[in-house]
């Protein structure tokens, strides 16, 4: 399936996690990942700071491209919100070095990008 990274998508927004710690679109708001997914927070995004990611929602995917990265080249894609069309981050289909094949599959994700939600809840007693 083909998104073009202009459509309106505001309707397409599929998933949220009730009571879950997530990390949120900054700026719609939209569930992104829960935090839980996170494997390192010691990445380098395009925009400063990024979070290597198991998995992420409500994102879609654009064209794949080689780029080179500080560890090498990569095959990634940029990710976008489904909520509003910001650019999130990118999703790694291949790397070309033997040593950073774990990140394939995985997701980079803009830690500026992102507010962290922890589903904390206040007590209603008196």
């Amino acid at each position: 399936m083909s998104f073009s990274v202009s459509a309106d998508t505001k309707n397409r927004v599929i998933q949220a996690f009730s009571d879950r710690p997530t990390y949120n679109c900054l700026k719609c708001s939209a569930v992104i990942a829960l935090q839980d997914e996170a494997i390192t927070k010691l990445f380098q995004g395009r925009d400063g700071r990024g979070f290597l990611m198991h998995s992420a929602v409500n994102l879609k995917l654009g064209n794949r491209e080689d780029r080179s990265l500080i560890t090498g080249v990569h095959t990634v894609a940029d990710v976008f919100c489904l909520g509003c069309n910001e650019r999130m981050g990118w999703f790694y289909h291949k790397a070309s070095d033997f040593s950073q094949r774990y990140k394939e599959g995985k997701y980079l994700l803009e830690r500026e990008k992102l507010l962290k939600e922890n589903a904390w809840t206040l007590d209603d007693a008196p």
